[in-house]
């Protein structure tokens, strides 16, 4: 790069809208300049409930992430979540002309529409096409397959799709606050961004990031995206869980979770009890610590399963590296152990990425999704500097043409 530029991330999620200011200097260092957040109100399992409500957490998060880093703000990378995205692998097939013997470019692109066509609900938009690995003659070419030899060229293809209109919202909200929006991101796939580097991604690694309403999750394998997708379960769950079992106060229940709940199953862990003490006017409550824990491994567990279920047949044999735990709901006790239970494999938190500026924002996995658009946004440049812009364009206009 021949000069620093400066990318906007934003997510609009369950528990809390955050916007950040990211700086890619020419070295292809990151600078953090700043970063805006809000609680969330008005969304529900990832998704917009209450434009009027997210419009205005939107505008307080734009406001400080302006008011902190001195940029004035004017398109964001926008990442989206909830269950209706889908994420499907799709092969194209293409056989080259009698006449050519090298494949070419356009080849190339040939196999890749190939790939692309595949039928997706009337309803539903592209989110990402995303390169797997190319076959010639039967034969898996993991890089570029242009100027080989060859009869016949296939391109193995990661199509992630979703509800035209449900992303759509959180377009539009971005639009009225004003702010366009330079692409459109499944969580996930911006998390992976923070959470894995090219050898783990080469190795095989699965990433779960697990908010307030949903759990997001993608499988890399051999370095490209395997699967991807969304359960509408998340942390929030577990706490309504606590409230309806014990019939304390949310709030109450949500506190109890974070400071005294353990998802490990270590009986060790699971002795004595928890007392809430009184306040604002409510009685002291008293809940097995056994019983707190057996709710919260519970819904936990099965939001693993369901991820695990999700996942193609005998994928989970190819990861070398691990499972990376990243959002906010990660961070509870003994969340590490479970993981290694349901899914047999190490454990992993990601590390520190290499970025300067707002430090502590990267030390906690709930800022994994709105750093991860930050790289997302820098390796896209970086691929394909003259191409990205035509290519955004035509997503973000294809959901939103107006």
């Amino acid at each position: 790069m021949a000069k620093s530029k400066i990318y906007v991330g934003l997510e609009i999620g369950t528990s809390k809208t955050c916007m950040v200011v990211g700086e890619v200097k020419a070295d292809s260092s990151v600078k953090i300049l700043g970063v805006g957040e809000t609680k969330s109100v008005g969304v529900r399992k990832g998704e917009i409930a209450d434009m009027a409500n997210v419009r205005t957490c939107v505008r307080e998060a734009l406001l400080e992430a302006e008011d902190v880093c001195d940029v004035d703000i004017r398109s964001v990378f926008l990442s989206v979540t909830g269950s209706h995205i889908t994420g499907v692998n799709n092969r194209g097939t293409f056989r080259l002309p009698d006449e050519d013997l090298e494949i070419s470019n356009e080849h190339v692109e040939e196999s890749k529409e190939i790939a692309r066509d595949i039928a997706i609900p009337s309803d539903n938009v592209y989110l990402h096409n995303i390169v797997r690995q190319y076959w010639i003659d039967g034969n898996e070419q993991a890089s570029n397959p242009v100027g080989l030899l060859g009869r016949t060229l296939e391109a193995d293809f990661h199509i992630v799709h979703g509800i035209k209109t449900r992303i759509q919202n959180s377009i539009k909200c971005a639009r009225e606050i004003p702010l366009d929006v330079d692409d459109i991101v499944f969580a996930p796939i911006a998390s992976a961004q923070i959470a894995l580097n090219r050898q783990d991604k080469e190795a095989g690694a699965l990433v779960i990031d697990i908010g307030g309403g949903t759990t997001d999750y993608v499988l890399y394998l051999n370095g490209a995206v395997a699967a991807s997708g969304c359960i509408p379960v998340g942390g929030d769950h577990v706490t309504n869980d606590i409230h309806l079992v014990t019939q304390m106060p949310l709030s109450k229940a949500e506190k109890v979770k974070c400071t005294e709940g353990d998802a490990s199953g270590d009986p060790a862990r699971s002795v004595g009890t928890v007392t809430i003490p009184d306040d604002k006017g409510f009685p002291e409550l008293e809940i097995k610590r056994e019983l707190l824990n057996d709710i919260i491994r519970g819904r936990l567990e099965e939001t693993l399963k369901l991820v695990r279920q999700k996942l193609p047949d005998d994928s989970l044999e190819k990861v070398g590296t691990g499972v990376f735990l990243t959002g906010g709901s990660s961070l509870m006790r003994g969340f590490g152990e479970l993981a290694n239970d349901v899914f047999h494999l190490p454990v992993y938190r990601p590390e520190q990425p290499e970025v300067s500026g707002i430090h502590e924002y990267f030390r906690d996995p709930q800022y994994s999704t709105v750093v991860g658009l930050i790289r997302y946004a820098q390796l896209m440049d970086e691929d394909s500097p003259k191409v990205k812009a035509g290519i955004l364009g035509k997503l973000v206009k294809a959901v939103w043409p107006f």
